[in-house]
């Protein structure tokens, strides 16, 4: 079930402060945002690596450049993101990864 989190950190990324997110991962703010509704946030330049959005919704979201190696994927929709640039796990093909962006399937993660 998606959650509208009301966290500081997801709150930086809703209100598009992408430097007080990077700063608050620097500082070793925690960070949830396993089953996060991102619909079109902006979120170029967040450091996301190694963060587990299992579960997320990122329709119309604009994460181009955006480094998701070491990120549990799992579940996550990508319908109509903006993903040019955006490194995406090994465990996720091309295949897996076009069928979310086009038709909104959720990514499955190979284990």
């Amino acid at each position: 079930m998606l959650e509208e989190k009301t966290d500081a950190m997801y709150a930086y990324l809703r209100n598009e402060d992408i430097a007080a997110f990077n700063e608050g991962r620097k500082k070793g703010e925690p960070v949830d945002l396993r089953n996060a509704k991102f619909r079109a946030f902006d979120m170029r330049g967040a450091e996301l690596s190694g963060l587990d959005l299992s579960g997320s919704y990122f329709k119309n979201t604009d994460l181009r450049g955006a480094d998701l190696r070491g990120c549990n994927l799992d579940g996550c929709s990508l319908l109509n993101a903006k993903i040019s640039g955006v490194y995406f796990p090994p465990e996720l093909s091309a295949e897996e990864i076009k069928l979310s962006l086009t038709q909104g399937t959720r990514l499955r993660m190979k284990r």
